[in-house]
């Protein structure tokens, strides 16, 4: 994510399909359910408020009918709100003039689409150009820009080839040349992997990542499958029944689910690979100088009832560990500091550390995890007995301390 700028906003949208559409909103606001007002129309959006940040993935997440899919089309304008606004940048595409929203779709958003939509009398590289030839861009232009695009994605050297000489991950990978061609602001993908193989569609999932990294597109994906939510996601929108249950990141989700029926959802995912040290871990009660003396060290460690210590220096800058019969060492020879007698901890995590790469480190020792950030200063510890607790789905991660968790 580069900034905390707001690309997209969504205001008490709702989108009623059918000729009673704004009465329908009125009796929802007034508390009226769904199935209620399915005399007067469909709501397939219901008082929809979010915001999406410029450079973020923005996941919606939702079964079949949840509304979903027509929240991604009311964001590029296909469908406008039954009532309150959606802002792309400026713009409210409620009531932007037909003129502007064509402008709009041609030069601030592209989509990609499940089943590809290409067209299958054009190259690939025709394909990829082709909404560069929509905006009126000079063909060697377009070409070169449609060349750069496939080359990110993968098919340099396919430019030649006709869609149907194409696998399907193959020809969904033309699909998101064509959106990063544009070079759009806004990227919508619209359950774009959901029609590929599991191993091919980790791959693209694995690849949008990829290009996130250099191009820091702000793209809202929709998809039903909660895995690939988790995976893709800097946060995410669970949707039920046309409304937006939950807005969080996917440690908030699966650590804080804000009703059973997310309870529910996130139950089988496997959390070791969502949570993160950063949500596991805890203060370290054992903490001492490298530059203060070896009493003082063998105070810390017995008031805590400790055998070993983690070593800081003033900036908590992590330097390794001390046990107790080492300080008793540096105290019989008088050392002045811990310095001689610091083993250095490679077992050391970054904060955002998955769950599952903490596993083999808690292993090596007794000791907990240390949680090291990027200036190199302890920020935590993760004890054994957390990694436990996390992984339990009754559990909460903010259970009493157990004797592992004092140091």
């Amino acid at each position: 994510m580069t900034e905390n700028h707001t690309e997209i906003r969504a205001d008490g949208a709702y989108k009623v399909f059918g000729r009673r559409g704004a009465e329908a909103v009125r009796r929802l606001r007034s508390g009226s359910t769904r199935d209620e007002v399915k005399p007067l129309g469909t709501a397939a959006v219901i008082d929809a408020s979010f915001e999406v940040r410029k450079g973020e993935i923005f996941v919606v997440m939702g079964l079949s009918g949840s509304g979903k899919s027509t929240l991604i089309r009311m964001l590029n304008g296909l469908w406008r709100p039954t009532a309150g606004s959606i802002h792309l940048g400026d713009d409210d595409l409620a009531t932007v003039s037909p003129a502007r929203l064509r402008e709009i779709r041609r030069t601030k958003v592209s989509m990609v689409f499940q089943h590809f939509a290409l067209l299958p009398h054009r190259t690939v590289l025709e394909n990829a150009a082709y909404p560069l030839e929509i905006q009126g861009v000079p063909k060697e232009q377009r070409r070169e820009r449609a060349l750069e695009a496939l080359r990110l994605v993968g098919l340099a050297g396919w430019e030649d080839s006709v869609p149907g000489a194409l696998s399907g991950g193959m020809r969904q990978r033309v699909g998101l040349a064509r959106a990063l061609a544009a070079d759009t602001d806004v990227l919508l993908m619209d359950e774009a992997f959901s029609a590929l193989d599991p191993l091919i569609r980790r791959e693209m999932q694995e690849q949008l990542l990829e290009l996130q990294s250099s191009l820091g597109k702000t793209i809202v994906f929709i998809t039903h499958d909660l895995n690939e939510a988790m995976f893709l996601g800097d946060r995410i929108a669970m949707m039920r029944d046309g409304r937006i249950v939950q807005i969080g990141t996917a440690e908030q989700i699966l650590s804080e689910p804000a009703d059973d029926y997310v309870a529910q959802f996130v139950a089988d995912v496997d959390r070791t690979r969502v949570l993160t040290a950063s949500s596991v871990m805890r203060p370290s009660r054992v903490v001492v100088s490298i530059s203060g003396g070896p009493r003082l060290a063998l105070r810390t460690m017995e008031e805590n009832a400790a055998s070993a210590a983690f070593v800081t220096d003033r900036n908590r800058v992590f330097h390794g560990t001390v046990t107790d019969t080492a300080v008793l060492d540096a105290q019989r020879r008088g050392d002045a500091d811990l310095s001689a007698v610091v083993e250095p901890d490679t077992r050391q995590v970054h904060p955002d550390a998955p769950m599952s790469e903490i596993f083999a480190p808690a292993a090596e020792s007794v000791l907990p995890v240390p949680v090291v950030d990027d200036g190199g200063r302890l920020v935590g510890v993760v004890p054994r007995v957390r990694l436990l607790e996390a992984m339990s789905q009754t559990t909460s991660l903010d259970a009493t301390p157990s004797t592992e968790d004092s140091l």
